[in-house]
């Protein structure tokens, strides 16, 4: 039976579009539609590449001899121009030809005599036509695997290397760390799918809930950097994080929220916090340990490469940065100090109304997508959010991220020591934290970096003192300015959720 991807792709041509779009980076998935839809129409397939030709298909997807030699797009065209069948034809690649005044006129003229005939022409591209053809054709998103399509692909890679591996290949995956595999794969092709499980199997001859991270981790390099959106190396645990008691709560009570059994109970997916607080206390690195503890990538949306000098450009780059995050669902979206990028959506504007425009986009998406991204937006200054931000539905929870208490200023200064191979319990944890009242958990980092360098000059082990006379040297922010911080406070006294 057709998947309901073909049946789409059928329904678009019987309705008389004969030039359709297919922009993916998965030709693979796009051909394997096409060649279903082409069994529903009952037609002739030919295909066409600057490097094999153009090819007539049969129906099990095999290519025979070519019809039209040569990389010329305008050949291939001409052919089709001088057929009378009412067949499919694939054009792949065509991004660059389009360029060409010759090939667009073409295609102009070969619009109406396709529909005549009843064929159709599919431009199979990883990239967007020119404007000019775009304008002639009408879009079809084959989207991405679903999950049952990777439950099958991982079902299918294990037994492939079972049965063919001279080493005994072991699996004690339950049905509920395979859902959590299918949903960490998600916005990989199939081919994709299934060298990264292929991977995982290989390194020790089993399938197991521990290759979860290194699923994560290959899914991250295989993405590798996108546009406006930056894939973020997830090295943090809950553990590393001092304090904020409520807010680790918060999402450990909301750790299975994407999962199939939470929607079956009737549970909405979590979409995320808004965290503002007093700068280095730590609200950057909760959106690594979200992503760590709920082994979902990372990914920083960066306000400083939205903007864009050209009018459109700007929104067209939140447009895309929103859409790739979707194709890698389930991410945790990172936005970071998210008053800088919409500054002067709250008030007069200066920039032409770009900030609010871009505000509204944002919003909206927040508000209508259905994917399983967790957003994690960080903020220093209220004034500059605008107030329909901060409603609930846009986010879960508003969480105030305060100065540490003494409590978590002595672990803080625990996890850092630990971190530099220093025991904590050789030092006195209470005491020191008593000496470094109103210092935020970035300010304690540095005081134990400077204290480290301090013994490694007189060639001595860290000790107390080392760390005392660094707090001694240190004005925090907080002292520095004080009245920021006290304001800050006050806002958030009743408007907010403490953290800790």
């Amino acid at each position: 039976m057709a998947s309901e991807l073909a049946q789409n792709l059928n329904l678009l041509m019987q309705s008389g579009n004969s030039l359709v779009s297919i922009e993916t980076g998965d030709e693979q998935r796009a051909t394997k539609v096409i060649l279903e839809t082409v069994a529903l129409r009952k037609v002739t397939l030919y295909d066409w590449s600057m490097t094999r030709g153009l090819r007539k298909i049969d129906s099990d997807g095999v290519p025979g001899l070519p019809t039209v030699e040569g990389p010329k797009a305008a050949k291939a065209l001409d052919f089709i121009e001088q057929s009378t069948e009412a067949s499919i034809y694939v054009l792949r690649d065509m991004t660059p030809h389009c360029k060409d005044a010759f090939v667009v006129r073409m295609l102009r003229d070969l619009e109406s005599t396709l529909e005549q005939r009843g064929a159709t022409i599919i431009f199979l591209d990883a990239t967007s036509l020119p404007d000019d053809v775009r304008r002639l054709t009408v879009r079809f998103d084959v989207g991405w695997p679903t999950t049952e399509e990777i439950e099958q692909v991982i079902k299918q890679t294990f037994k492939k290397i079972r049965k063919t591996s001279e080493t005994t290949v072991m699996s004690t995956v339950t049905k509920r760390d395979a859902e959590h595999m299918v949903q960490t794969l998600r916005g990989l092709s199939l081919k994709d799918v299934g060298r990264v499980v292929a991977s995982a199997i290989y390194d020790d001859f089993a399938l197991t809930v521990e290759d979860l991270p290194r699923l994560v981790e290959a899914k991250r390099k295989l993405l590798g950097n996108m546009g406006s959106l930056e894939d973020i190396a997830v090295d943090f645990s809950v553990d590393d994080i001092g304090g904020l008691k409520n807010l680790k709560g918060w999402l450990r009570q909301r750790r299975g929220g994407f999962s199939r059994q939470a929607q079956e109970y009737g549970i909405e997916p979590p979409r995320g916090v808004l965290m503002l607080g007093v700068p280095g206390c730590g609200k950057s690195l909760c959106a690594k340990v979200v992503a760590s503890d709920w082994n979902m990538p990372l990914l920083r949306l960066d306000p400083g490469v939205l903007y864009q000098k050209f009018i459109g450009e700007s929104e067209n780059q939140l447009r895309q940065a929103l859409l790739q995050a979707e194709s890698m669902a389930p991410v945790v979206l990172w936005i970071d100090e998210i008053e800088k990028a919409f500054a002067s959506a709250s008030g007069d504007s200066s920039d032409g109304g770009l900030s609010q425009r871009m505000f509204g986009t944002l919003l909206s998406w927040m508000q209508d997508h259905r994917h399983p991204i967790f957003i994690v937006a960080t903020a220093n200054d209220i004034s500059a959010l605008p107030p329909e931000l901060m409603r609930k539905g846009r986010f879960d929870e508003v969480f105030f991220v305060d100065l540490p208490s003494a409590a978590a200023r002595a672990q803080v200064l625990g996890i850092h020591l630990e971190r530099r191979n220093r025991d904590p319990s050789k030092f006195s944890l209470p005491a020191l934290a008593k000496e470094c009242h109103e210092f935020s958990g970035a300010e304690i980092e540095q005081a134990v970096v400077s204290a480290l360098f301090a013994a490694f000059t007189e060639k001595k082990e860290l000790s107390d003192r080392h760390i005392l006379s660094e707090f001694k040297k240190t004005r925090p922010l907080a002292v520095l300015s004080a009245e920021k911080v006290k304001s800050l406070r006050a806002w958030a006294e009743n408007r907010c959720v403490s953290a800790d």
